[in-house]
């Protein structure tokens, strides 16, 4: 949401994790001007990524994540799954009702993450994808018990920042890991096979992968700014008896349809597992902290 003041968005902004995801969002906030650098913190054990943050002249990088917490109205945790409930274990005692924490953390459940946190701390979980790195990004969010309006309208405007968002109830949420948190690695594999198959039919790989690439991307625009479904402009691509006819019995006869259908559904189970996993390990976490009480 470009031209978005940091003021509507939040104040204050603390980026967890300074990997590619959490380094892409702080580039992509920036250049959307939804945030100036000197209003962004980011938190990060590894001194080369708090190196490669810096880069930004007037963001702040640390070591301490509680400090950046701290600092900030909003709070993007950009770390993995596995750790994601201990680094909130760490902050919770800064956290309130008027700080917004944001996870990206795939699989852990609003639930999971609400019982770390102090009653009433506003959670948002969001599913963004790699591509928020050109702003081209696919994500889903979904609000928390305790989050207002205007807070997931803030999440809104951090993740529209980087690409398409929309607002879904979280049980959605494991079909949006399966689908687009996922989709982008079926996509390139899809892409590097049609470049393969250009270079066997003679092209340069260079340029198989250029023309592969911006098949795709032409693809994919043609749905988002036509409203057509996918099998509609297919058709219109598809002359009786032509060439697109012929790849296409090809794809459908090895099953590439079913393929994809299986690998998407495959990646939400995952996901499910996943969230099993965490929810299991905040209610350990919860039983020793009970235990020493």
């Amino acid at each position: 949401m470009a031209g978005m003041t940091v003021e509507t968005a939040g104040g204050r902004l603390a980026v967890i994790g300074a990997g590619a995801l959490g380094l892409s969002m702080v580039r992509g906030l920036v250049e959307a001007r939804v945030y100036t650098p000197d209003r962004i913190v980011v938190a990060d054990p590894d001194p080369a990524r708090r190196e490669a943050a810096a880069q930004l002249p007037g963001l702040v990088a640390t070591a301490d994540n509680r400090e950046a917490a701290g600092q900030a109205e909003v709070v993007l945790l950009a770390v993995k799954p596995d750790v994601v409930l201990r680094v909130l274990a760490e902050i919770a005692s800064v956290l309130s009702r008027e700080r917004l924490v944001i996870s990206v953390a795939a699989g852990v459940e609003l639930e999971t993450l609400e019982a770390v946190v102090p009653q009433g701390t506003p959670v948002v979980r969001a599913m963004p994808n790699i591509a928020n790195r050109v702003r081209e990004s696919a994500t889903a969010i979904s609000a928390g018990r305790w989050v207002t309006p205007a807070q997931l309208a803030v999440a809104e405007a951090i993740f529209r920042s980087v690409g398409r968002v929309v607002r879904l109830p979280e049980a959605l949420l494991h079909a949006v890991t399966g689908l687009s948190g996922s989709g982008p690695a079926y996509a390139l594999l899809i892409l590097e096979a049609l470049a393969d198959g250009g270079v066997a039919a003679g092209l340069p790989r260079q340029v198989a992968e250029e023309l592969a690439a911006q098949t795709l991307l032409g693809a994919a625009r043609l749905v988002l700014e036509t409203g057509e479904s996918p099998a509609v402009l297919r058709a219109a691509v598809m002359s009786p008896a032509g060439t697109t006819a012929a790849g296409l019995q090809v794809l459908e006869s090895r099953g590439v349809r079913g393929a994809i259908w299986e690998a998407v559904t495959q990646a939400a189970r995952r996901s499910q597992e996943l969230a099993q996993s965490a929810r299991a390990a905040a209610l350990r976490t919860a039983t020793r902290t009970e235990g020493k009480a």
